[in-house]
């Protein structure tokens, strides 16, 4: 077994194995044997604890590719794991989460896009295309706006989708409602928007229309449709920060967050 420090590369060579910040010490150390484990610790004048820090290893001149890219992809493949279990019970963050569960969160999922596999999604579009389920945002819907909205106790929102027709040029944003008493199945709010390439990395989303079936609940949101569609609309700068074959990970002009799985859903 062999012990090696983990430290940015710019200090490696300048500093030890303590650094002492405002009186606190912490240490990290990573242990690696022969099966390639690591388990990484962090030390404190409290107590000694797990922390996840993702892998860290030492490629020989001698690893081929399939081992280097079989390396990574099980990292990535645990950082997802991790995310889906930190998405669980909250609804999507639509309507809010704690800090500390948001800063998870968004750990994990910065810890994705370093390494996102599709650098430059816009240059492969085929990917990008299809059907995407919403699985965690920034956007929400709070106080007295979730009040207006009836999204208490009256209407339950249900899926959040995209529809992305590469050949068209078009994506359709479709947020799924159940409204109680009326006895409506699947209730919808449609977006539809076109998209031109900004970049390698973005697109630009331009608002087209939006439509509320049935006429019913058109009747619950007419007096909101403007709140509704400033929450809800995608026009402005998207980046495509993290794109594989299920999971997509994006960022608007705002700074929001949006976490997808591809799903086949119409």
């Amino acid at each position: 077994m062999t012990s090696k420090l983990i430290q940015p590369p710019s200090m490696a060579a300048s500093r030890g194995a303590i650094s002492r910040r405002a009186g606190n010490v912490k240490v990290l150390v990573s242990f690696t044997n022969s099966n390639s484990k690591t388990l990484s610790f962090s030390d404190n004048s409290f107590r000694l604890r797990p922390m996840f820090i993702g892998k860290v290893t030492e490629q020989s001149s001698a690893s081929s590719p399939n081992e280097q890219q079989e390396e990574e992809a099980i990292t990535v493949t645990q950082i997802k794991e991790e995310l889906y279990e930190a998405l669980k019970g909250i609804n999507r963050g639509i309507f809010g989460v704690t800090s500390d569960k948001k800063t998870e969160i968004e750990g994990l999922v910065k810890l994705l896009e370093c390494r996102n596999p599709t650098p430059e999604p816009t240059e492969e579009l085929d990917k990008i295309g299809g059907c995407w389920k919403l699985i965690y945002s920034t956007i929400t819907v709070l106080g007295s706006k979730r009040t207006k909205l009836g999204l208490r106790d009256f209407v339950s929102l249900g899926d959040l989708l995209q529809h992305i027709d590469i050949a068209q040029g078009k994506t359709v944003h479709v947020l799924k409602f159940d409204v109680r008493g009326l006895n409506l199945l699947d209730g919808e709010f449609r977006i539809v928007a076109s998209f031109k390439i900004s970049s390698k990395s973005s697109v630009e989303i331009t608002y087209e229309s939006s439509t509320i079936k049935p006429d019913q609940l058109m009747n619950i949101f007419r007096k909101n449709m403007d709140l509704l569609l400033g929450i809800f609309n995608p026009e402005g700068l998207f980046e495509i920060s993290y794109l594989d074959e299920d999971l997509q990970v994006g960022r608007d002009g705002k700074g929001n967050v949006f976490v997808l799985e591809r799903t086949e859903k119409p």
